[in-house]
């Protein structure tokens, strides 16, 4: 089996500790991460705190990858996992910490893998959950779930690599990769539009409608080429309203 060291990326949304992104930089170190990548961060990854906090993973921090998006953060990732601290996220199902991550390490491919994690006031808004192809809670005090960003990192890294040993036979057989994130992003995009022209979408309802049939092709784990397919589906039937 491949080492998911070698595909693992620690995404961080909007960062804004210097502390806390140097300790997550010397967590990635810590359990062999391949790449840190920073969406819109608020502190500079050279800054001294978060050196000195980084030890011996500055070298994250030097060569982190910055984004100015999250769906372009995630865009090569052939499985993604994004973290939830919030009790109000809608109807956005949360799976276990153990099943997602289980099902993360059990990609096919030798592409990334990435688990993403949320601002250290608000984290990750719904619409931001929703990229990823699942969303994960942690076993938290209902009370008050938030963590601390580094130490839901340490936590969270620490069950990815505790959870290796299962992967070889009975997560990844007969298991598939789905869709790449923007690919399932685009098919919304193209259908939403579709949606609308025709009539079945009212603007101030749209957003809503289109999260729930995102998140029914997510819980069925769509591929790549039943996107296509359904795409494909969408640019007809635009061609034939246009055309009558």
């Amino acid at each position: 089996m491949k080492s998911f060291s070698n595909l693992l990326k620690i995404v961080l949304v909007e960062p804004i500790g210097e502390i806390n992104l140097g300790s997550v930089a010397r967590l990635c170190k810590n359990f062999d991460v391949n790449e840190l990548r920073l969406v819109s961060p608020h502190c500079d990854p050279m800054n001294p705190e978060a050196q000195r906090m980084a030890v011996h993973g500055k070298a994250f921090l030097k060569n982190a990858s910055i984004y100015s998006n999250l769906i372009d953060s995630i865009n090569d990732c052939v499985r993604v996992v994004a973290t939830c601290g919030r009790i109000d996220h809608g109807n956005i199902p949360l799976a276990s910490s153990e099943d997602a991550l289980k099902w993360l390490l059990g990609a096919k491919s030798k592409s990334p893998i990435a688990i993403i994690f949320g601002r250290e006031d608000r984290g990750l808004t719904n619409s931001e959950l929703q990229m990823a192809h699942k969303a994960m809670s942690l076993n938290t005090s209902i009370k008050y779930p938030s963590l601390n960003l580094s130490h839901a990192v340490a936590i969270v890294l620490n069950e990815l690599h505790n959870y290796k040993k299962d992967v070889p036979s009975k997560i990844t057989k007969g298991a598939f990769d789905p869709a790449f994130p923007k690919e399932l992003n685009d098919c919304i995009v193209d259908a939403k539009n579709l949606l609308l022209e025709i009539g079945f979408l009212q603007n101030h309802t749209a957003k809503s409608r289109m999260a729930k049939i995102k998140g029914l092709l997510q819980r069925a784990e769509t591929r790549s080429e039943e996107i296509a397919l359904i795409r494909g589906i969408v640019r007809q039937m635009r061609w034939f309203s246009k055309r009558k």
